[in-house]
């Protein structure tokens, strides 16, 4: 981002009871060629396959207008035209919430029947002054949306949800009326407050087990909340194979010395030349804690040590299927995916010195030239987890 913060985004949810599909979808792509991230949260109507099947429909939509940079009103009008009008009710029926922000920094939401966007600047709610689309023309004449323009802050955070969570509760004696919005932001306050630093992932997924809680349990619809948080970039260096000359070797243990963030070292080779460099002592671990790979290693000052190609590769296959609920082991490849995953900006080190050991012919062939390895990790890495991914060939 143009801004020097990063912008972490993630959702948590939970199904109408008894439903295995949620009828809520939350989709977000970054848009590396103009450092772009659009995010967009649908409710189907219902719940189930039906509802699922309509939010996807609209989320799809709205993620591509918006990528092509259309007028809001525009965007409301194509998807509210293009949604399948229900039989019984006559009303095309998927809500949504769409947040477009640019590289300049400036942040544009579109709302339609969705839980109206909390904005927490710190601890507090911040009001970026909303502004109504009244549409005129098309089925939905009359329909309005809300919409708001405004540039964030570092540590604000943008909270949206589906009407599970600001409706959940709905007939208690605490909420006759359901959680609702006001209560929703105060919530979210008090949890910024005991915990400055509250991931995206643990805020959204506080905010839909307390909507959980006041359904006794037993959600009444589906319950959604995304949550996008801007704040400083955590940074993590990985440095695997030897420079292509020996004169680079002091170079590449100053780098990793001077690094400001965590260091990972994936290979033996290269564990064994910053250690020497930095007259440091590589101590290797005895115990496999992954059957499929060498155990890790320790040189002081550095956070992780481990074997390099087959591990990056470990480390590929694991991003492959990785998500939320995904627990990872005690294994060299699950430490290097865990420290990934609590990194924003990943800096790859490659040295180019061909290794003889993967020269022999009888290797088999599936250990790829580390290059390839990398690539596909970092591809992942920005691809699905909006990870800024930079290299450095040495």
């Amino acid at each position: 981002m143009t801004k020097d913060f990063y912008i972490e985004v993630n959702s948590q949810q939970r199904n109408y009871d008894g439903e295995k599909i949620c009828g809520d979808v939350f989709l977000y792509r970054y848009i590396k060629e103009e450092d772009r991230v659009i995010a967009v949260l649908s409710d189907g109507m219902g719940h189930g396959v039906k509802a699922n099947i309509l939010a996807t429909l609209t989320a799809t939509m709205a993620l591509n207008f918006t990528r092509e940079h259309k007028e809001v009103d525009r965007i409301a009008e194509i998807i509210m035209n293009t949604l399948p009008v229900c039989s019984e009710r006559k009303i095309s029926y998927s809500t949504f919430t769409i947040i477009d922000i640019e590289s300049s920094g400036r942040m544009n939401i579109l709302e339609y029947d969705n839980p109206s966007t909390i904005i927490l600047r710190g601890k507090e709610v911040f009001d970026p002054s909303w502004k109504k689309v009244v549409l005129n023309k098309g089925k939905n004449t009359g329909k309005v949306l809300r919409t708001c323009t405004f540039v964030p802050a570092k540590e604000d955070r943008i909270i949206f949800c589906s009407d599970g969570v600001s409706q959940s509760g709905m007939g208690s004696e605490t909420y006759p009326f359901g959680w609702g919005r006001d209560d929703i932001a105060t919530y979210a306050s008090t949890l910024v407050s005991g915990e400055s630093s509250i991931s995206a992932s643990m805020l959204s997924g506080k905010i839909v087990t307390m909507a959980h809680k006041n359904d006794n349990y037993k959600a009444k619809d589906d319950i959604s909340c995304a949550t996008i948080y801007f704040r400083e970039p955590r940074k993590l260096l990985i440095c695997t194979g030897p420079p292509y000359e020996k004169e680079k070797d002091g170079e590449l243990a100053a780098k990793v010395k001077g690094y400001e963030g965590k260091v990972i070292l994936c290979g033996g080779t290269t564990a064994d030349i910053v250690a020497r460099e930095l007259n440091k002592t590589v101590v290797d671990e005895l115990v496999f804690e992954d059957p499929e790979l060498p155990p890790e290693s320790f040189v002081e000052g550095i956070d992780l040590v481990t074997e390099g190609i087959l591990t990056l590769q470990k480390v590929n296959e694991i991003l492959k299927s990785y998500n939320n609920s995904v627990r990872l082991g005690k294994g060299p490849a699950d430490k290097i995916v865990k420290l990934i995953m609590e990194s924003d900006e990943i800096h790859f080190i490659i040295g180019t010195r061909i290794n003889i050991a993967h020269q022999d012919p009888t290797l088999p062939v599936d250990l790829e030239i580390r290059r390839t390895v990398v690539k596909r990790i970092a591809r992942l890495l920005e691809e699905r987890w909006l990870k800024k991914v930079s290299f450095e060939y040495i």
